[in-house]
């Protein structure tokens, strides 16, 4: 136990520990979104309502679930303790500063991007999954639920801009992440932004296309 708190004081134990965690959180990005694919069957959302209501039945999940509030929670706390060490570590100001030369966007914006995600995520959750688990009815439909969700041109732009700060964020995380575990060299770097750009780019622009497809059936 105290190897592993020694661990968690180190630099580069959180920095292990912010990778490895937004690796994961990334990877449940892909099973989620062939979850949701499932809306877009021509069946009135039949398979979607179907599939979410085997979901909250099936231990495997519940504990998975767990989890991944454990993997979550854990992400942002060390993320944030990272954020304010490396504010202490900059205290002592050159200068001449061009922070153009020193990082890129998406690395300085780290913290205010994942601000962004934390507050896209709580009300995410408070819209679909509270409202599924805990609001859900006989004649629950978790389809029309989306869909009511999607109709509001005002939640709709909410999730958009949302999944193009998540975007953002993941740009530099999934580069940063690697490059903590010293695989992002010369030989995988180009395999490791082609990956990255699944992440980044495809799988937001398929979530985006959700409140647009409801948006447009309205």
């Amino acid at each position: 136990m105290r190897t592993l708190l020694n661990f968690y004081k180190s630099s580069i134990g959180k920095k292990l520990i912010v990778g490895l965690t937004g690796l994961l959180l990334s990877s449940y990005l892909v099973v989620h979104l062939i979850g949701n694919l499932l809306l877009f069957r021509s069946d009135r959302g039949a398979a979607f309502d179907a599939y979410a209501e085997i979901l909250p039945n099936i231990l495997v999940i519940r504990i998975i679930e767990i989890l991944l509030f454990a993997i979550f929670a854990g992400h942002i706390l060390t993320g944030v303790i990272l954020w304010f060490l490396n504010r202490m570590a900059r205290s002592r100001k050159y200068e001449v500063r061009k922070q153009e030369d020193n990082s890129a966007l998406t690395s300085r914006t780290m913290f205010l991007t994942g601000s962004v995600v934390f507050i896209f995520i709580v009300v995410h959750m408070r819209t679909f999954w509270y409202t599924s688990r805990y609001e859900a009815g006989e004649t629950f439909s978790m389809y029309a639920v989306v869909k009511s969700a999607f109709a509001n041109p005002l939640y709709s732009l909410f999730y958009l801009v949302a999944l193009f700060i998540l975007g953002f964020h993941l740009r530099h995380g999934f580069q940063s992440a690697f490059q903590t575990f010293g695989l992002r060299d010369k030989k995988y770097a180009p395999l490791i932004e082609w990956i990255g750009m699944i992440f980044w780019l495809i799988i937001p622009v398929c979530f985006a296309s959700m409140p647009l497809y409801f948006l447009l059936n309205s």
